[in-house]
């Protein structure tokens, strides 16, 4: 049951971020879940492994290199789903910044 809620509380915070921030746009409630579930997805896979490859960068630039990583995870979920677009690296940094505070926010009321 609590897995349930974590994945619509993450939808939910991706159908927000996406209604708040100019430049990103999903198509409904239930893309907003699918683009959560994939955005999860893609970071536990392709974004453990470019985090474990770019160790010492991310190192030397104090984890902004993590955060430019995420972007990066946050443009490619975008080009996979049609229900969910981004159009360019700064809508899709704020995204993800405004995502990362939102799902604080749900967890701190859980």
């Amino acid at each position: 049951m609590r897995f349930i809620i974590e994945i619509l509380l993450t939808g939910l915070a991706v159908f927000i971020a996406a209604n708040v921030i100019p430049g990103v746009h999903v198509s409904g409630f239930f893309e907003a879940v699918i683009t959560g579930i994939v955005l999860a997805l893609v970071n536990a896979t392709i974004g453990f492994i470019l985090r474990i490859l770019t160790f010492p960068i991310t190192i030397l630039t104090l984890g902004l290199f993590s955060f430019i990583i995420t972007v990066c995870m946050v443009l490619l979920v975008s080009n996979l789903l049609n229900g969910f677009k981004v159009d360019g690296f700064l809508p899709a940094a704020l995204f993800a910044i405004v995502l990362a505070v939102l799902k604080m926010v749900f967890r701190a009321f859980e």
